[in-house]
């Protein structure tokens, strides 16, 4: 029997290594801009704790926004946990402040790359929280692995246990 504390937390670990790619993505465009046709859609939670923004923004986007930096954005400030930007809505500049954890998805479409996160009761997830759930293939968006039959003289006492792959790919827009 194992306890939550013998739990290798890979579904951490892997959020906090995707946002590492939002968060080196936006440095880069930061201090040297976004080269050819690279430009990126953003999507978080305008709830989530850290968000700042407009009060009429937050009327007209009162859950979820997306934000394209391409050509016309302004004052990108990219920090360990969030990132700060400005950008104009209806030809109103508008500064937002966004924590990494809001973030939802990031796509650079000019090269079909894309990421889905969790986000809200993931992002409050400790290492050793033991209220964690598990993350199943089906929250990712993947299929539960199929059961096989076991095979001849296999260790037949726990059919259910399976390990389970999942592939990068399935995060790609296509």
């Amino acid at each position: 029997m194992t306890n939550e504390s013998d739990t290798l937390r890979y579904d951490l670990w892997i959020e906090e290594a995707l946002r590492g790619v939002i968060r080196r993505s936006l440095r880069t465009a930061a201090s040297t801009g976004l080269p050819g046709d690279h430009h990126f859609y953003i999507t978080f939670l305008t709830e989530q704790p850290g968000v700042r923004m407009g009060d009429w923004l937050r009327a007209e986007y009162p859950d979820e926004m997306t934000i394209v930096l391409q050509h016309q954005y302004e004052k990108l400030l990219v920090e360990e946990e969030q990132f700060s930007v400005t950008l104009r809505f209806s030809g109103r500049p508008e500064h937002l402040v966004v924590p990494f954890d809001a973030v939802t998805s990031f796509a650079d479409p000019s090269v079909s790359f894309g990421l889905q996160l969790k986000t809200a009761e993931f992002g409050d997830l400790d290492e050793g929280d033991e209220e964690a759930e598990e993350l199943m293939p089906e929250d990712i968006g993947q299929s539960p692995p199929k059961q096989k039959k076991p095979a001849a003289g296999a260790d037949s006492d726990d059919p259910g246990k399976t390990g389970q792959v999942i592939a990068l790919d399935s995060f790609r827009k296509k």
